[in-house]
């Protein structure tokens, strides 16, 4: 089988490349160049595609940059801006990998000939009894990635391939030290990579939309403070208020745009029973019954029933078997039944 992997220039995504030609295949190297701007996050760097380009060499398989920032900007970083003007959290890598990784990549990849795609991601795929496919927990449950990857359909998912995902991290580093392979030491890279540190979100957001001071009050419409921006507070935000100290923690329950209000309260104040959602896709057939929710990256899950709503069927209510937080407007939430994806949405 033909495979073009991309190789970010992590040891992820290193050792992918090397069990694929372990196994076989014709494997082929790309790595993407998806931001134009600053980055100290490990990722689109010139270094980075050199340990890609040396990996590939030590590996014996071609590699080939691809240019893909045109498409990254207008379906990664525009969004990101405009949900921040919104007062909506984004996902830019779930996003990445929706629009980039597993569309615009594997089309190019198909005119080119491949018969799949691979990545480094710390996730299964898995056929179940009926035939269809899902996206799984990696066996690494710390370094686990089937949320930021769980937008794969079913015709993407029969051309993806995640190499490591049945392996621990120490395994995969295990790995690349005994192939030789320069990545083996490597750190991993931070999510968003067109955020440096020395810039930080307020700077990258101010130089492209304006930014709004506001009010915060408490469930009571008491002024308790101020913000230098609504568009950087996101709901269930403990941190960053200028609140003063001595009282019990508090936290964002609304962002409202209209009146640059910020309202903030007790952590049972964030307790819902149910929540909106929107975007709403199915692994493959709709889920009916309990599903376990997971609203962050590496956050916990949480019962739920998900109730479509009427029309097109991109919308539902979430309901939790127990109340919990509610979850910041825009937040992907993804559903599993057991370790495998079940479908997601985004919160309303």
């Amino acid at each position: 089988m033909r495979v073009l992997v991309m190789m970010s220039g992590g040891v992820d995504s290193s050792v992918a490349a090397a069990l694929l030609r372990d196994d076989g295949h014709e494997v082929v190297g790309t790595t993407l160049k998806l931001w134009g701007g600053e980055s100290d996050s490990g990722c689109c760097s010139v270094s980075d595609v050199d340990d890609a380009r040396r990996v590939a060499d030590r590996l014996g398989i071609d590699h080939h940059t691809f240019n893909f920032s045109e498409a990254f900007d207008s379906n990664v970083v525009d969004p990101y801006v405009a949900d921040h003007a919104r007062n909506r959290t984004p996902n830019p890598c779930i996003e990445c990998n929706r629009h980039v990784k597993f569309d615009a990549v594997d089309e190019r990849a198909r005119l080119l000939g491949f018969d799949a795609v691979a990545t480094g991601h710390h996730a299964r795929i898995v056929t179940r009894p009926d035939g269809t496919l899902r996206v799984a927990r990696g066996a690494d449950r710390a370094k686990d990635q089937s949320y930021v990857v769980h937008v794969l359909d079913q015709a993407r998912l029969a051309r993806t391939l995640f190499p490591i995902g049945h392996l621990a991290k120490a395994e995969v580093r295990e790995i690349a030290t005994r192939m030789g392979l320069r990545t083996a030491s490597k750190p991993d890279s931070q999510d968003v990579c067109f955020i440096t540190r020395a810039q930080g979100r307020g700077s990258f957001l101010g130089d492209r939309i304006p930014l709004t001071p506001g009010r915060v009050v408490d469930v009571e419409g008491t002024r308790v403070g101020e913000v230098p921006a609504i568009e950087l507070v996101t709901v269930g935000q403990r941190r960053g208020l200028g609140l003063p100290g001595g009282t019990d923690p508090r936290y964002v329950l609304d962002v409202d745009p209209a009146t640059s209000t910020v309202t903030v309260g007790s952590k049972d104040d964030l307790l819902v029973s149910s929540q909106r959602v929107e975007d709403l896709m199915w692994s493959a057939e709709a889920v009916t019954g309990t599903v376990e929710v997971q609203c962050s990256a590496h956050g916990r899950t949480a019962p739920a029933v998900v109730e479509r709503g009427d029309g097109d069927g991109t919308t539902a209510t979430v309901r939790w078997v127990r109340p919990q937080r509610r979850v910041a407007p825009g937040q992907s939430m993804v559903f599993y039944e057991g370790d495998s994806v079940a479908g997601g949405a985004r919160s309303c």
